[in-house]
């Protein structure tokens, strides 16, 4: 049961975007439309999870046992780039509609504070491997999940008549906090 309340928290509670504010690069930056949304989503999934897979073992055999924890960040920092790098291969590779959609904001997962958020927090938190994972999973389903309702309001709000002065990056902004705040409504669920 435990298990199945931190997912849940991890989507909709402590939302990786939209209540610890990690990732706002790309949650705005892709949140145009909803093909490109998704596809940055699913990028964000399997970099995260992958990510959180190599950093734990990192730390737990590599880091801790050597006394090397003050070179965590840097270690993290290589894991999280190498996998991104990887991804855009494939992207590239495989997807080049996706690839030239998703443009400068793909390599820049590799800057994606939520990736290494996830990566630190499983580390401060001590989850074992399961859990880091399956929080890594919920979290990369809760940046989706932003992502791609933050590019049906924005895809709504391009039919709409809106003052010059809001339209484009301002309104993106209120619709984000105005996001926020609703999300902010599932923290009674934590308790």
């Amino acid at each position: 049961m435990e298990i199945f309340q931190l997912f849940i928290a991890a989507i909709f509670v402590n939302n990786i975007v939209l209540a610890q504010y990690l990732g706002n690069c790309p949650y705005l930056g892709c949140s145009k439309e909803k093909s490109v949304a998704l596809g940055m989503g699913g990028a964000v999934i399997f970099v995260i999870v992958v990510s959180t897979l190599c950093t734990w073992l990192m730390q737990r055999y590599v880091l801790a046992p050597y006394g090397l924890g003050y070179l965590q960040t840097i270690v993290f920092i290589v894991v999280i780039a190498s996998l991104v790098q990887f991804v855009e291969m494939f992207l590239k590779k495989m997807v080049p509609p996706l690839y030239a959609a998703l443009g400068i904001f793909l390599p820049l997962i590799t800057t994606n504070c939520a990736v290494m958020g996830v990566a630190i927090l499983v580390q401060r938190e001590e989850y074992d491997l399961v859990t880091s994972l399956l929080y890594g999973l919920a979290s990369g389903m809760g940046f989706t999940l932003a992502l791609l309702l933050m590019a049906g309001i924005r895809e709504r709000l391009d039919t709409c008549r809106l003052p010059k002065a809001l339209a484009g990056t301002p309104i993106a902004l209120i619709m984000a906090g105005l996001m926020s705040l609703a999300f902010m409504g599932f923290k009674g669920m934590a308790q």
